[in-house]
């Protein structure tokens, strides 16, 4: 695995991954030493799409020359349950994302119900992870036109990732469904439904709706 480490401030480290798949490995070690309290003086751990920001850190200068040395165990499943996120596969682009899959709407939501995710990072807005898993293959671009206004707990499709918008805003991604799953709950503990390294299935409730996207999608136009 290869890795640099940036100096941020006088408490950071930047450390920059290959690619996503080591950043995940990464994050997931760093969690596994400081579960078994092998991590001491670092305060807060923050994973992103190819790099983890390690803040509060006692001694920046020993943990920079420490990390190289790591041997970083490929990435397996934590064994926690997974959550579970009841969908309805009904989204306005559902359609589109089959097509750009080479697959029927049925297809798709098989597709996508069948496999096991990972919050790899959070960010965006409160309570959003981006989640892997899919196969490379089903990659889809963004939205060429955003949408002004998506709807709390559409599910989403962009590049490689899955998402479940935590609250209405703004977004580009390819609506394929909607949970009523709350992702963001200030009153909770965490406020975050999806934190790095859960794992997550979505359950297709109420079966899809055929033709979906038809004429649901002039509302992202």
């Amino acid at each position: 695995m290869s890795l640099r480490t940036l100096r941020v401030g006088d408490r950071a480290l930047l450390v920059e991954l290959a690619d996503g798949t080591e950043t995940e490995a990464f994050h997931a070690e760093l969690l596994r030493r400081r579960a078994a309290g092998a991590l001491p003086g670092v305060r807060e751990i923050v994973p992103a799409a190819q790099t983890v920001l390690l803040d509060g850190v006692d001694d920046p200068g020993r943990l920079a020359a420490e990390l190289p040395r790591w041997e970083v165990e490929p990435l397996h499943a934590r064994v926690e349950a997974a959550v579970e996120v009841p969908v309805r596969y009904d989204g306005p682009d559902l359609a589109e994302v089959a097509g750009l899959w080479e697959v029927s709407v049925e297809e798709a939501v098989r597709v996508h119900s069948a496999t096991e995710f990972r919050v790899a990072f959070c960010g965006f807005a409160p309570g959003f992870g981006y989640l892997t898993g899919l196969d490379e293959r089903y990659g889809v671009p963004r939205r060429a036109t955003p949408r002004t206004a998506v709807p709390a707990g559409s599910v989403a499709l962009a590049g490689p990732y899955t998402g479940v918008y935590p609250r209405s805003s703004p977004g580009g991604w390819q609506l394929i469904g909607t949970t009523d799953l709350v992702l963001w709950d200030t009153g909770r503990e965490p406020a975050a439904l999806l934190t790095p390294g859960t794992r997550v299935r979505f359950t297709a409730v109420g079966g899809p709706t055929r033709g979906a996207g038809d004429s649901a999608a002039e509302g992202g136009r």
